[in-house]
């Protein structure tokens, strides 16, 4: 088989771990062709062209800057690049023949390409993989109504892409439900739970002592259980709310909090780090990907914050490594996303809403009394069992049997 990916993530070798580079890497590995088109924005500068590797083969289309970037160049950014990549496809493979078309939200400016790419493979099955429900997402965060044109003009091209998708792949069953609450015109049955899912690596448990290396290194107590919190630092994540949470914790001598990561809501992470100076808080910016696993491995909770104001059910990926490592976790969601019932309902977290300092602080207590070790564990039980490669990459190919 010949499968076609599209996405906004830059790829540059699909040998790096992620959930999409984990994803293909498994379809090539059971004998299929992969292909990929994926943005590279002009600061890279870097012209259009294919980069051939032995696992797949990768057309990077040049596009404006879509991340670390103002609002308007981001905007525009996203609208052009469905014409980019159509333009792109074209001229590098105009006779190439797809039986699989992936794609994935964001962006839900896919369109007008998924149309040319499904006339020209009409028996190609097209699979859309939702990990962002946009422009709800946007209205949830106040970025603009639903009254707006804008809201009306991404409605459309968010309906549209449902609509020429076969199959709908969903992180969790909270996202099957609202996606068909929210779009009955979507016959059920094309709308299907395909989470986000990693290929397990095994890795070698860290030592005392290894452990006891890597915090001092980082400047992080050897003594006490350190929560982390990694990845994106954005909107999405609540950050007024973690600095809150953060803030009424910063002198405990119990727990030591870990932040680390980038994003547009790191810079006022800083500021209160800096102004606050907290002797159980320590904020950093990210470091590189195979330092941050390590780090990981030695720390004892991971952490999961969304904004109590979404009323969609964000599944946020951070929730994987932290399984791997068998950590437990703990969820400060809102009330719509079932990532915290789940983890309570597997027995390898807890959770509150993330609308309540005291809330938290409380189910931080409470926490701290359980057995970290036995819900690690169930943790990585529930990641072999649900969140891996094999799951999604055997969900998509049933529907060739």
């Amino acid at each position: 088989m010949n499968i076609l990916f599209l996405t906004i993530s830059r790829f540059t070798d699909i040998s790096v771990r992620g959930i999409y580079p984990d994803l293909l890497r498994k379809f090539a590995k059971e004998g299929q062709n992969v292909y990929i088109v994926s943005p590279r924005e002009r600061r890279f500068g870097i012209p259009t062209g294919i980069t051939r590797q032995e696992l797949g083969t990768i057309l990077g289309v040049k596009t404006l800057n879509l991340q670390k970037t103002n609002v308007i160049e981001k905007g525009i950014g996203t609208i052009l690049m469905e014409s980019q990549f159509k333009t792109a496809i074209k001229k590098y493979w105009k006779g190439m023949k797809w039986d699989l078309i992936l794609y994935s939200t964001p962006p839900i400016t896919f369109p007008r390409v998924i149309k040319y790419l499904k006339r020209r493979n009409p028996s190609a099955m097209t699979y859309l993989l939702l990990k962002d429900i946009f422009p709800q997402n946007a209205v949830d965060l106040g970025m603009f109504s639903k009254k707006s044109l804008i809201y009306q003009l991404f409605r459309k091209k968010e309906k549209q892409l449902y609509r020429m998708s076969d199959h709908i792949g969903c992180m969790s069953p909270e996202n099957v439900r609202f996606v068909c609450e929210h779009n009955p015109e979507i016959s059920p049955e094309r709308v299907e739970v395909a989470p986000n899912s990693i290929e397990l690596i095994p890795t070698s448990s860290v030592s005392l002592d290894d452990k006891k290396d890597i915090r001092k290194k980082f400047g992080i107590p050897e003594d006490c259980p350190v929560f982390i919190y990694g990845g994106n630092l954005g909107k999405p994540q609540g950050i007024d709310f973690l600095i809150k949470c953060l803030d009424a914790n910063a002198y405990r001598e119990d727990c030591f909090f870990l932040v680390i990561g980038t994003g547009t809501e790191l810079p006022k992470l800083k500021k209160w780090y800096q102004d606050t100076r907290p002797i159980s808080v320590k904020v950093m910016d990210g470091i590189p990907k195979n330092e941050y696993d390590v780090l990981v491995r030695s720390c004892d909770v991971g952490l999961i914050f969304l904004d109590h104001r979404f009323t969609i059910p964000n599944y946020p990926s951070r929730l994987l490594p932290y399984l791997e490592n068998r950590m437990p976790v703990l969820c400060v969601t809102d009330p719509n996303t079932d990532i915290g019932r789940i983890a309570v309902e597997n027995g390898y977290g807890v959770w509150c809403e993330s609308n309540s300092v005291e809330g938290f602080t409380s189910t931080l207590q409470d926490m701290l009394a359980l057995n970290f070790a036995e819900m690690g564990e169930n943790g990585y039980r529930f990641l072999c069992e649900n969140y891996l490669v094999e799951n999604t990459f055997s969900t998509i190919m049933a529907h060739y049997v």
